[in-house]
């Protein structure tokens, strides 16, 4: 199987590293090769953050560049957009619709963005936009986005529902484990 390629990109304190953490845990008990960068940006400040994620029988490198992803799972429109330009020709973007500020529209410099999922559309990405926040929030918590966006995710895989279920139980720790699942399973249905 040739390497495939996604990125997983937010804001800082989104839940980013869960996700890559639990998508990288898939995909090797999956049979896979696999390799996860570490987490880049200001993860701990509210900044751009970026994750690779790359798998297949043999991957060399765990670095990913323009024009190569399969795949962007992003926790807000804005970083959605900011890395369109990794999309391969007829990859998907699953982003979630929450919009958060960055510091030029906070301090009156500059504009957020308007209509960006169709602007991503209009470049030629496949955008699958949910409101995962409304979703983690049912679930019982605002930082459960990462899990609503792994369930939307995994429509795009063809594995079983057990392999989600069995990378979820792994990852997150037990007395989260019924939250993160409910937020899954909402991703899912969406």
């Amino acid at each position: 199987m040739d390497t495939k390629n996604i990125m997983i990109v937010g804001v800082g304190g989104q839940g980013s590293l869960l996700a890559s953490k639990l998508l990288g845990r898939l995909l090797l008990n999956q049979g896979f090769d696999v390799k996860v960068s570490e987490v880049h940006g200001m993860s701990q400040r509210g900044g751009s953050v970026v994750t690779f994620v790359r798998y297949g029988d043999r991957v060399a490198s765990p670095v990913i560049d323009k024009g190569q992803a399969d795949a962007i799972v992003s926790f807000e429109l804005l970083e959605a957009a900011r890395w369109l330009e990794y999309l391969k020709p007829g990859g998907k973007i699953v982003t979630n619709t929450q919009r958060i500020d960055p510091m030029p529209v906070i301090t009156g410099a500059a504009e957020y963005p308007q209509d960006l999922v169709e602007k991503m559309r209009a470049a030629g990405a496949e955008a699958d936009a949910l409101d995962c926040l409304s979703l983690a929030e049912e679930a019982g918590s605002p930082k459960a986005v990462n899990l609503v966006l792994l369930g939307r995710l995994s429509h795009y895989f063809d594995f079983p529902e057990s392999a989600w279920q069995e990378a979820i139980e792994a990852c997150v720790p037990p007395k989260f484990l019924d939250l993160n699942r409910r937020a899954f399973a909402l991703g899912q249905k969406a």
